[in-house]
């Protein structure tokens, strides 16, 4: 949770600064950047660092589970039909790991967790903007493994496994335009959906995280 707050932190910092780099880059970008050069921009690649907070506490076992959030470095990679649309493949570069515990904060197990994503977004203004916000809407699907219980823990010496999530994505954002070619991002993703929690091959209960993916980046756009 602090380092969810951290970031909570990097991303109103980066937003606060945005407007003050919009005004001095606006006389730079239009300068530097045509609408045509912009329009023939039609790929942009970036990466990042994000903090994953489930929102929903899965049932195992008939009894609440509170997940521990966690970060790791993300990539995406986003073809624009138009100046406005694009169309972005995302994904965690390594694993979410989180902890499970029971209701009284003691660890029962844990769990990683790599998500991917596919979405439309819609990007506000044009590209010789300095400030762009965008919205998307998309689907995601998110693979587990490394499940293992606690060897002291209510669930000490049974074997679990987290089927494959699959739900919606809502994703909301803003880049910030440091020259013709790069910029920063801060964008904030919305995953629900829920799986099947397993307990020695039997269904235990539903992994429902629904988590909040917070993440700041560097991209490219070319």
């Amino acid at each position: 949770m602090i380092r969810f707050r951290h970031l909570t932190l990097a991303l109103l910092g980066t937003l606060a600064f945005a407007p003050a780099a919009a005004f001095a880059q606006d006389a730079y970008a239009t300068q530097t950047t045509s609408s045509t050069d912009g329009a023939t921009k039609r790929f942009a690649v970036v990466g990042g660092y994000a903090l994953s907070e489930p929102t929903s506490n899965p049932s195992i076992a008939g009894a609440r589970t509170p997940v521990d959030g966690d970060g790791a470095a993300t990539l995406s990679a986003s073809y624009y039909v138009t100046d406005n649309i694009a169309v972005e493949a995302w994904g965690a570069a390594d694993k979410f790991g989180h902890r499970v515990r029971n209701a009284n904060g003691g660890k029962l197990g844990s769990v990683n967790a790599q998500p991917y994503a596919v979405s439309g977004q819609y990007h506000f203004g044009t590209s010789e903007q300095t400030l762009r916000p965008f919205v998307g809407l998309g689907y995601y699907e998110t693979n587990y493994d490394g499940e293992s219980a606690e060897p002291t823990g209510a669930l000490a010496g049974q074997r679990i496994g987290v089927e494959t999530t699959k739900g919606a994505m809502a994703t909301a954002g803003v880049d910030v335009k440091l020259s013709p070619s790069w910029f920063a991002r801060a964008d904030l993703r919305y995953l629900h959906g829920d799986s099947n929690v397993m307990l020695d091959g039997q269904n235990a209960g539903k992994a429902e995280l629904n988590p909040v993916v917070l993440g700041v980046g560097l991209g490219a756009r070319f």
